[in-house]
């Protein structure tokens, strides 16, 4: 196995099916052979979803994630974006988008290729958002889905479980969003601007990896880090 490479630039690079990748500290993974971006769980409209249910957030979790990946897309003009599902905090999300996060959709949507994954939160492809909808995508040994499954195999890249580690040092602790890779799998995390995340020791991380030296790419302040899964500390 492969481990990332430490680095203070915001970026890291790490391997899955010997492939190289990018793991950028805003949470997404970029393909730099296929010129692919790859976000995981945007989940759009989250802050007006619990509006529905009466638990108030801040109505901005949309626009913020949507600048974030702005900000990602002009610095890697990728040709192609896919998002690994749960895009949409619920099946209706689609339909509450204001006009102008439309219309910075469909702009970074302009001019490149652009896959909808379906998600638990939203299984059917969002209406009237332009790009292609898919259950996975398979381009050569690697396999972009929603859901990682255990047992199945290497070149597996997915979200779903919004890893975070919660590293300890002589100062205190520090948690932060991963990557949680073993060189045969990648498991993105969240990228939304309101989404948690689940601790890279907890048991559906077991689940997948085992035993494995695992990898937890941490993003800290001034970059990407590389850390063992197991050195890791629970919560």
């Amino acid at each position: 196995m492969r481990s990332a490479a430490t680095t203070g630039s915001g970026r890291a690079r790490l391997t899955v099916r010997g492939e190289e990748f990018v793991a950028d500290a805003s949470g997404a993974l970029y393909w730099p052979r296929e010129k692919l971006l790859a976000v995981a769980d945007l989940h759009f409209e989250k802050g007006s979803s619990f509006a529905a249910r009466g638990v108030f957030l801040p109505p901005y979790d949309t626009r913020a994630t949507l600048a974030a990946l702005a900000r990602l897309v002009a610095a890697y003009r990728p040709r192609r974006v896919v998002a690994l599902g749960d895009s949409f905090h619920d099946p209706h999300g689609a339909a509450r988008l204001a006009a102008d996060d439309r219309a910075s959709l469909a702009a970074l949507q302009r001019g490149r290729d652009w896959l909808w994954i379906a998600g638990n939160h939203d299984p059917a492809p969002p209406a009237g958002l332009g790009g292609d909808a898919a259950q996975e995508l398979l381009i050569g040994a690697v396999t972009f889905r929603h859901e990682p499954r255990p047992g199945a195999g290497e070149g597996e890249i997915a979200g779903h479980l919004h890893p975070a580690a919660r590293v300890v040092g002589r100062g205190g602790s520090v948690r932060g969003r991963s990557f949680l890779s073993d060189g045969g799998r990648c498991v993105l995390p969240a990228f939304g601007a309101f989404a948690g995340g689940l601790n890279v020791r907890d048991a559906a991380f077991c689940a997948l990896f085992g035993a494995a030296p695992a990898i937890a790419h941490v993003i800290g302040r001034a970059g990407v880090y590389a850390v063992p899964r197991l050195l890791c500390a629970p919560d």
